[in-house]
């Protein structure tokens, strides 16, 4: 026993620094958290309740569980009851998302219900239960002539998912189905691909709020962003002429199809034959974002969206005015009994930051309050969501940090002492001048022209086996991944081994950061370094993941800043992260053979700050040189009110998502270099880091993002 403890002082004596960098870490994040949790519960004024909603899918019997996040305040009770409102994600996010509005209305006494939509965060059907059709609409107006606005499309039926969001219509019955364009007929149910449910789980959703006991169902109403705003429509038009039908509708960056009123005037989206409408939204609040990256992908209107944009058809049609006398930030026919109510809201941000918009909080607050017909004492410009969304940000930071801090804490234990080997000390193989710069060039021009093209082509029309790779964001990543590994084989490994073989090659194992640094292994691939490191970058994500579940737990809160990043893994969801992990690792090996061993920099084996960001720089210019040229092409013109660079330079069907993600994905791998840059420098290889990176990365696509089968 006295020798363990021994040990254990010894190694204490030797890692204490590191040991002190990881509990400080650690400490930050709970900290942060708990600070997150007292806003989020408004320091005891809100309950905040996480669970399922246990419901059928349609056409079936069998059992969806819908996850769930509800806010209750205090004051609500069978005796006293609230106001409610149901709360809806976009593409790609989760119930987290909504926090803002849900947070925001529950501090001025509303019950606020976000929900894991099929196919994202914990619910467990997929988006393949939301249905399809075999049409587009082209114009996205969703005006009602057969065989003019409808076109088919190729492609597989994630594609036909992914492209039949913007088909409003898709709670009707005849569009419901796919329609047969040729005989004017409608295909079966049984033997056409349909919409199931065109609400994703938010009908459920919303009759089980509606029931609650603390709940006033006499005053509900709806918002959603961007795929959510569809979902929003959908629920409304569900539940309309009902006595809890939604007093408002609130449709963040959302989308508009052709309108018409009934006699009293509402909102009207269809008629029958008496000529009255069917189907009518209450007080309806469109918030629309200047910079909104998929308004040309909708193809509806141009970006940015102007002052004169309000003045199209659709809009005016929507406001119910003439062209000429449509405004923004204006409400028309002002009747909120009534449910006559509409406006246009206008806010300066881009599609994804109007989830965390105070101006867009701010609307939708005064609008369900002005539609439940009461006031509340505290101003609706007296918001706390960002504080909480900062405090959660940093903990996050912490998180990632500290999984390269725990394996740094390793490095001591003799098993692992391979793994932290110092640099190669061979100075003629330092890339410097010219030599670094063309490389890197090569590097930044070849990931900037492949994204567009790529991830876009695994989004949707690459033939993947679906029941396999689920994970629709996941698959664009996936081809694009897996077309940089063949250019990086095929001209710069490749190449390398042909020359070895012929005795040609003056370079081995070493210098492409596959090998320790002496004569027993750098003339092979050091397969005992690659299960080692492999070994210390699962012990460093793991306690990150801890970090995760225990925060999920005890304050329903994970690492994430306005996009879902780290979350708890479903079974489901781990499988899927070990069928994307083994591509994302190749990935990242090869990336950071490339850019770190063979284009290794100046000061790379200096020690010290100063020395780190000499050499970090460069490496950032090669790992994420493309991302953030993109990012100019796509955001230049766009602030220029031009439009969106991709979409103007490549097509609409090139725009949307994948450039959208770039805000995303940019300061990802950037982070992502610090780790690679900061592994490579203590252990001289590319494992570590890279190993690390892809297990972090993967996580991100398969925690929580959008699934099309569960």
């Amino acid at each position: 026993m006295k020798k363990m403890f021994d040990v254990f002082l010894q190694y204490v004596k030797k890692t204490w620094k590191q040991l002190v960098v990881l509990l400080s870490l650690l400490v930050t994040s709970i900290v942060s958290i708990c600070i997150a949790n007292g806003i989020q519960t408004n320091f005891g004024k809100i309950k905040v309740e996480s669970g399922v909603i246990e419901t059928k899918l349609i056409d079936s019997n069998e059992t969806v569980n819908i996850g769930f996040k509800i806010y209750i305040p205090k004051e609500a009770s069978a005796t006293n009851k609230l106001p409610a409102a149901l709360c809806l994600h976009g593409y790609q996010n989760d119930h987290e998302t909504s926090a803002a509005y849900a947070l925001e209305l529950a501090r001025r006494g509303v019950v606020a219900l976000c929900i894991d939509e099929y196919g994202h965060g914990s619910t467990d059907a997929g988006m393949i239960e939301r249905g399809y059709v075999n049409h587009k609409v082209t114009t996205n107006y969703g005006y009602d002539e057969l065989g003019k606005t409808y076109l088919e499309i190729g492609g597989v039926s994630r594609y036909k998912i992914m492209m039949n969001f913007s088909n409003l219509s898709f709670f009707s019955d005849y569009y419901a189905n796919s329609y047969d364009f040729e005989t004017n007929t409608i295909i079966s149910k049984e033997d056409a691909a349909h919409m199931r449910d065109s609400s994703m789980g938010a009908t459920a959703a919303y009759g089980w709020l509606s029931n609650l006991s603390y709940v006033d169902n006499s005053k509900m109403a709806v918002t959603g962003h961007s795929m959510g705003t569809w979902a929003s429509w959908s629920v409304s038009a569900a539940y309309s002429g009902t006595s809890i039908a939604p007093r408002a509708t609130a449709l963040q960056c959302g989308e508009l199809f052709k309108t018409m009123r009934d006699s009293e005037g509402r909102l009207a989206y269809d008629k029958d034959n008496d000529g009255d409408a069917d189907i009518y939204w209450n007080n309806v609040l469109l918030i629309t974002s200047k910079y909104d990256e998929f308004n040309y992908f909708r193809d509806y209107i141009k970006t940015p969206v102007l002052d004169d944009t309000v003045k199209n058809e659709i809009r005016s049609n929507f406001l119910g005015v003439n062209q000429s006398e449509a405004e923004f930030n204006k409400t028309f026919h002002e009747d909120f009994n009534k449910g006559t109510s509409v406006r246009n809201e206008y806010i300066i941000t881009n599609h994804r930051l109007a989830t965390h918009d105070k101006n867009a909080v701010k609307s939708v607050v005064d609008w369900f309050f002005n539609a439940y017909g009461i006031t509340s004492p505290l101003d609706s410009s007296n918001q706390i969501f960002m504080v909480k969304e900062v405090l959660v940000l940093v903990a996050m930071l912490c998180g990632i940090a500290s999984t390269v801090a725990m394996a740094m804490c390793l490095k001591e234990i003799p098993f692992f002492k391979a793994v932290f080997q110092p640099v190669p000390n061979r100075p003629e193989k330092v890339k410097k001048g010219w030599k670094f710069y063309k490389g890197a060039l090569i590097t930044v021009l070849l990931s900037a022209l492949s994204y567009p093209f790529l991830t876009q082509l695994g989004h949707g029309l690459m033939p993947l086996p679906e029941k396999v790779f689920k994970m629709t964001i996941g698959n664009g990543f996936l081809v694009w991944y897996l077309f940089l590994i063949l250019v990086m084989l095929g001209f710069t490994l490749i190449p390398w081994f042909t020359k070895k073989k012929k005795g040609t090659k003056t370079t081995d194992f070493v210098d492409l950061g596959f090998a320790r640094d002496d004569d027993n292994h750098k003339n092979k691939f050091d397969w005992a370094l690659l299960g080692k490191a492999a070994l210390v970058a699962f012990i460093g994500v793991l306690w990150m993941y801890i970090q995760v579940i225990i925060f999920e737990k005890l304050a329903q809160l994970d690492y994430r800043f306005i996009w879902p990043f780290f979350k708890g893994f479903s079974w489901s969801r781990f499988g899927q992260f070990l069928v994307y992990f083994p591509v994302f690792a190749l990935f990242f090996i090869l990336n950071n053979s490339r850019i770190f061993a063979c284009s290794r920099v100046e000061h790379t084996e200096e020690k010290g700050f100063a020395a780190f960001f000499k050499c970090w720089w460069k490496y950032a210019l090669c790992m994420v040189g493309g991302i953030l040229l993109l990012c100019l092409i796509e955001y230049i013109p766009f602030f220029l009110q031009i439009g969106p660079g991709a979409d103007l330079l490549f097509g609409t069907t090139f725009g949307g998502p994948f450039m959208s993600l770039l805000i995303v994905f940019a300061p990802q791998v950037l982070v992502f270099s610090f780790i690679c840059t900061y592994c490579y420098r203590k252990t001289g290889n590319v494992f570590l880091g890279a190993i690390i990176v892809a297990m972090l990365s993967c996580w991100i696509v398969t925690g929580g993002s959008a699934m099309l089968y569960a």
